[in-house]
């Protein structure tokens, strides 16, 4: 049985910084680099990290760009917001609870890393509500 991978390719300006916030600060294990590129696992998906001479800015909102991952477990969501928050990272946006006592509450927060890309960590109460209850329609924030 294979299993099947993400894969995320991202801007970056600077590898030892991007290595800095992604292995130490966020905890992911490093694979290949050279000056033009980083490979990162998180959590058993591939992130790579571009070296770009793009000028990079900050987006307005949450949306509608980012990346991150929706744990299965709700203690490993935990742990890492704790060590984001013990590495000091940017919080963009802190820890929440989306559409409480309804079949899509779910835990969630955003991090910015140095090159303004954004990831969204989430947990869902109920797993049915990650890929379904199409009976509601609401998705992230109201904008």
């Amino acid at each position: 049985m294979s299993q099947t991978l993400f894969h995320l390719a991202f801007p970056v300006t600077d590898v030892a910084q991007t290595k800095a916030y992604y292995v130490d600060g966020l905890g992911c294990i490093p694979g290949r680099e050279n000056q033009h590129a980083l490979i990162l696992n998180l959590y058993s998906h591939q992130l790579v990290a571009h070296v770009t001479k793009e000028p990079l800015a900050p987006q307005r909102t949450i949306y509608p760009r980012h990346f991150g991952l929706i744990f299965t477990q709700e203690r490993d969501w935990q742990d890492l917001l704790e060590r984001a928050q013990q590495q000091q990272l940017l919080f963009r946006e802190s820890t929440k609870n989306r559409f409480v006592g309804s079949p899509l509450e779910h835990r969630t927060f955003f991090l910015e890393d140095p090159f303004y890309n954004l990831m969204e960590f989430k947990y869902y109460r109920h797993p049915e509500a990650i890929f379904g209850s199409y009976e509601h329609t609401q998705i992230g924030d109201s904008t």
